[in-house]
């Protein structure tokens, strides 16, 4: 006798979990400065969501400007960093969801909701400052939208997923409490003699 079903009950922590590596990069790209740097040697350009940093070629020391000096700046940074807060809230919401037996799957479906929500908030914020900062910014030889930038994304596209996941949880509610037996497939000895 081979037995299958669908265990999603001993697997509910991947969907926290999950939230938990969106966090991990989220604060990567929150406190990294590779939002964008020079492409090439000599590395004379790098910036941060919070910075821009340029150098001359043969100068070791950075000069630094801040973008909160910008309105786009301060917008970029305030819409990410809403985002990357109701991001946490999110995933207390989530260990608490599925740390209590009865699941409330209403409860589950209001998580997805709000990580649309900070998907929205995370995307304007990543769109506002690659825009905004080629026009306003000038830049230094060949640059890129480097590791923390795709930190960033990274981070987006997990919270997108997850939304998704929280919101059809529910139509899978059955499974999920193993309120639903397993299917049981039997072979007649003829076609299977090992398992005798």
């Amino acid at each position: 006798m081979v037995e299958c079903g669908l265990a999603c009950w001993r697997c509910r922590w991947l969907l926290p979990l999950l939230l938990g590596l969106a966090i991990i990069m989220g604060i990567i790209a929150l406190a990294g400065r590779g939002w964008l740097e020079s492409e090439s040697e000599p590395y004379v350009q790098q910036a941060s969501l919070w910075e821009s940093c340029t150098r001359g070629e043969e100068d070791l020391n950075w000069s630094c400007e801040s973008l909160m000096d910008y309105g786009w700046g301060r917008a970029a940074a305030a819409t990410y960093l809403v985002g990357f807060v109701i991001l946490v809230i999110c995933f207390a919401l989530a260990v608490i969801a599925f740390s209590i037996e009865i699941l409330r799957f209403n409860f589950v479906r209001g998580i997805g909701g709000l990580l649309f929500v900070v998907a929205a908030f995370q995307i304007i914020g990543l769109v506002i400052y690659p825009v905004k900062f080629t026009e306003d910014i000038p830049l230094t030889g060949d640059n890129m939208f480097s590791w923390a930038y795709g930190f960033g994304w990274a981070s987006t596209v997990v919270v997108i997923g997850c939304a998704f996941f929280f919101c059809c949880l529910p139509n899978w509610e059955d499974e999920v409490l193993g309120n639903i037996k397993p299917s049981c497939y039997y072979s007649s000895p003829e076609r299977a003699p090992y398992l005798n």
